[in-house]
């Protein structure tokens, strides 16, 4: 049964944590303290309840969160060796674990319990850290809060922020709270409802001081040639820029991208004062540590063609990695860990929007987000101050913190295909549902493409949320039809490294009842719609710079010679060939193409369930239901191939094993020995 303590602790997390005004993604913390009984002693004992490290306020639960002995927590004062070997002390918030401890307790935890309080927010909303981020923060807070609210001037976080705080407070006993020069508020409170309504008294009395008090233009004049280009031409820019973005941003590692083009990051950009305030880079660690030290920012009117811009940001990006590059050697010792990577994590492009990048889709939008934070950060204090956030070397401190690369170093290994983004056609239903969602298993996010809608977003649907896949509509015989779905592909992760070209259909007619409108309808759909879906996949490849995999789904009649075929088999042939000739091409680009030819997947197909099934029944005189099975027996194997064979043979080209393998054509047919590879 959930302690009371706890059930009023995530209610007020939870609450806190939907609102983003509160606080953004996974930022923040809160606690309570309490008592239960000691299952040893079966004597009460007082615990402090913390959201533990990594966790999200706004979907926190018990299991997030960690269980510490308050009094042996407050006694690590007696020990502390002091600010120059603070870092100790989170090894030491081990020792004060209660049972198994829960979550692993997060650097804030002594924050939490030195303050003599029963609960304990703090939290990062914009308003709060626009007042910690000007120039003259602690006198704009006295303004702003009278002695209700007291000034912590920027300590990295810690131990000794821990005790600063907890000091501040006794010696302020009128105070609700603090602002955290540089950083985020904290509100304290003997009750938990108290607590809540004291971090919201901080957060609104600081809006509306910077809505009262604020300046009109705080980022200055518009910037004539800057503004936001019109929705559909800013979208067609941003899918043209995006490869080429991404390929620069994954030069030390692959990353997925996000775009945001909203209001906030356009109007930034489109005003004068953009170039220096994106300079100056982000203050508070949650924001910096996901979205780098400073954004790479292209120096070109909206209206400059995609060919320069793209021109220009090789160049700006070349500039980045040395400016980083020298930011790391100015700061680093001997002990710093080694630099992680010079890209950029946030590009910011004039009249389009911010592309911002990470390991998944998740990450790469949390650390647009976080740029957004900032921007309304860098709004709030430009409006009453100058923004002024904490010093480079600060930065430096926590971005190579020994504490945040042994964070690092606790992640679980990546899964095969994480990074990479796959588009399959045809993937709304049978082999093509089933190879998007092994993809999507394995760590790609997913383009789910399909000539119904309603179906590819249902099916992307069932394998997760819009980080992990999305639906497109796509016509695979139309060249339009297929840019576009590329385009919505490019927009959703920014780009495209994977292709698995399914879509298809089947007529089985003898040769004479064959017309010429069942020739063009499979030949369009497969041979040409084949070719236009690798055209525009290899293109976008291209631009990107980073390889990537082209796989075609044939088929075992792409080899052997049945009656009543001819359309769907030479048509299985032609893109058995462009396997051959695209792998010749591209292989000079790390582009490898190759192929699978399944048979006989009659469960779970597509094109069986469309009437192909009782065709091919009736040619070889068997029962629909019975056909899978006659198939498997006609094998060497004599076992029945699924849906999801097909799906395990085209992980088992992309995921990583067969890195020096293209041009290959993998049988997935149980043995048909009249269509063996020669």
């Amino acid at each position: 049964m959930t302690n009371p303590v706890v059930s009023d602790l995530l209610a007020r997390s939870n609450r806190l944590g939907e609102d983003p005004r509160n606080t953004n993604y996974a930022g923040g913390n809160t606690s309570a303290a309490g008592t239960e009984t000691d299952p040893v002693t079966g004597q009460p004992v007082e615990l402090l309840w913390v959201k533990g490290s990594g966790g999200d306020l706004g979907t926190l639960t018990e299991g997030g969160l960690a269980v510490l002995r308050l009094d042996r927590l407050r006694s690590l004062v007696d020990v502390y060796p002091g600010v120059d070997r603070e870092d100790e002390m989170v090894a030491a918030f081990d020792y004060c674990l209660h049972g198994r401890g829960g979550a692993a307790p997060s650097i804030d935890t002594a924050m939490h319990g030195l303050v003599r309080a029963a609960h304990v927010d703090h939290l990062h909303p914009d308003s709060g850290i626009a007042l910690a981020t000007a120039a003259d923060g602690e006198a704009l807070t006295a303004e702003c809060f009278g002695d209700r609210v007291a000034w912590v001037p920027w300590r990295r976080p810690g131990f000794q922020l821990g005790l600063d705080i907890a000091d501040i407070a006794e010696k302020n006993p009128q105070a609700i709270g603090a602002v955290l020069g540089g950083h985020g508020i904290t509100a304290w409170a003997d009750t938990s409802e108290q607590c809540e309504a004291n971090s919201l008294e901080i957060i609104r009395t600081a809006e509306r001081f910077l809505a009262e008090r604020g300046r009109p233009q705080p980022f200055g004049a518009p910037l004539p040639g800057y503004e936001a280009l019109p929705e559909a031409e800013r979208r067609a820019k941003a899918a043209a820029l995006f490869p080429v973005i991404r390929g620069l941003a994954s030069t030390d590692k692959p990353q997925v991208g996000h775009l945001t083009d909203s209001d906030v990051v356009l109007d930034f950009l489109a005003s004068a004062e953009h170039p220096r305030l994106a300079a100056l880079g982000t203050s508070c660690p949650d924001h910096f540590l996901r979205t780098k030290v400073r954004p790479l920012v292209v120096d070109l009117p909206a209206s400059a063609p995609v060919e320069d811009v793209g021109t220009r940001l090789k160049e700006l990006h070349e500039a980045y990695r040395a400016d980083y590059a020298a930011y790391y050697e100015r700061h680093a010792s001997p002990d710093s860990p080694p630099m992680r990577g010079a890209d950029p994590a946030i590009v910011l492009v004039p009249g389009v929007g911010m592309f911002s990048f990470g390991a998944n889709k998740q990450t790469a939008r949390v650390a647009g987000e976080f740029y957004v934070n900032a921007i309304n950060v860098m709004r709030g204090a430009e409006s009453v101050s100058t923004y002024a956030p904490i010093d480079e070397s600060e930065k430096f401190r926590i971005e190579y913190w020994a504490l945040e690369e042994a964070k690092l170093a606790r992640m679980p290994k990546p899964k095969p295909l994480a990074t990479r983004v796959a588009l399959v056609t045809g993937a709304a239903s049978g082999i093509g549902k089933a190879i998007a969602q092994r993809l999507a298993a394995e760590g790609a996010c997913v383009v789910v493409a399909d000539l119904d809608l309603t179906k590819a977003a249902d099916a992307a649907a069932e394998i997760g949320s819009a980080d992990v896949a999305v639906g497109v509509a796509a016509d695979v015989s139309d060249a339009e039809a297929v840019a576009a779905a590329f385009r919505a592909a490019v927009l959703a992760f920014g780009g495209v490294d994977l292709v698995v070209n399914n879509a298809g259909l089947s007529i089985s007619k003898p040769l004479l009842e064959t017309t010429e409108q069942d020739w063009d309808l499979q030949h369009d759909v497969m041979a040409k719609g084949s070719f236009l879906v690798s055209r525009e996949a290899a293109r976008i490849m291209i631009e990107q710079g980073m390889g990537g995999d082209v796989v075609y789904i044939s088929s075992k009649n792409a080899v052997f010679a049945g009656p009543s075929n001819i359309a769907y088999s030479s048509t299985k042939a032609d893109q058995a060939h462009q396997v051959r000739l695209l792998a010749a091409e591209l292989g000079e680009h790390q582009i490898r193409v190759n192929g699978i030819n399944p048979d006989g997947v009659v469960r779970g197909s597509g094109i069986f369930a469309g009437g192909w099934g009782a065709k091919r029944a009736a040619v070889y005189g068997v029962p629909e239901e019975e056909l899978g099975k006659y198939y498997a027996q006609r094998t060497l194997l004599k076992r029945e191939v699924l849906p999801d064979h097909v799906a395990d043979a085209v992980f088992a080209l992309t995921g990583g094993e067969l890195t020096r393998t293209t041009g290959l054509h993998v049988p997935v047919d149980s043995g048909v020995a009249a269509a063996f590879l020669r």
